[in-house]
């Protein structure tokens, strides 16, 4: 197998892991994306580990005048589910304007295994892992996006169209931005550490 493993690949590599950060809509400008530089982010999902290679991940992707629409059916499903007292107009504007600010939207679903082959946890996790590289693609291009999973995605199969056996696990949302990436904070790895040698 032939691949760049050099030390200036490693570091390219740690850098944008340890750079990728959430980047919300509000920050977000115009500028379109190109149809292939998303497809060129849902390729990279597509290499997550997968257990037994049931390949769990689905997305659909929401552009155009599709976006007004999602944010019409966020907006309602905000309204029906909040109590009247408990509403806030802040979050009512939030909830709409986050589609329309988005120059895409990606419904992050999961598909079960039919044979529920392993235990569902596994294909989650599947999921996420493609999110992750998702993620890290559109971080190298210098795009931002952050995965919200409100509860609108237990509601929102028809309207995305998603067969009875997918379910939507989350929304990313999408586009140039020009905010600056602050700075990461994590506690030390070694914390978060046992090793066991004998």
């Amino acid at each position: 197998m032939n691949f760049d493993s050099g030390k200036e690949s490693n570091d390219r590599l740690e850098q944008l892991i340890r750079t990728r950060r959430s980047v919300f809509p509000k920050s977000f400008t115009e500028e379109p994306i190109d149809d292939s530089l998303i497809e060129e982010m849902i390729a990279a999902a597509n290499w997550a580990p997968t257990h037994r290679l049931t390949q769990p991940w689905r997305f659909v992707v929401i552009q155009g005048e599709a976006r007004k629409r999602f944010a019409e059916f966020l907006l309602a499903y905000y309204d029906e589910n909040t109590p009247e007292a408990d509403r806030s107009e802040m979050k009512r504007k939030k909830t709409y304007d986050k589609p329309i600010r988005s120059q895409a939207i990606i419904a992050i679903c999961m598909r079960r295994d039919p044979k529920q082959s392993v235990p569902e946890w596994e294909e989650v996790a599947s999921v996420g892992a493609a999110v992750q590289n998702l993620w890290l693609t559109v971080h190298a291009h210098g795009l931002g996006g952050y995965w919200s999973s409100p509860g609108s995605i237990h509601a929102v199969g028809p309207f995305l169209g998603l067969e009875d056996d997918t379910r939507c696990l989350g929304y990313f949302y999408l586009g140039h931005h020009d905010q600056p990436l602050k700075e990461g904070v994590r506690d030390p790895w070694q914390e978060k550490v046992k090793w066991i040698k004998k």
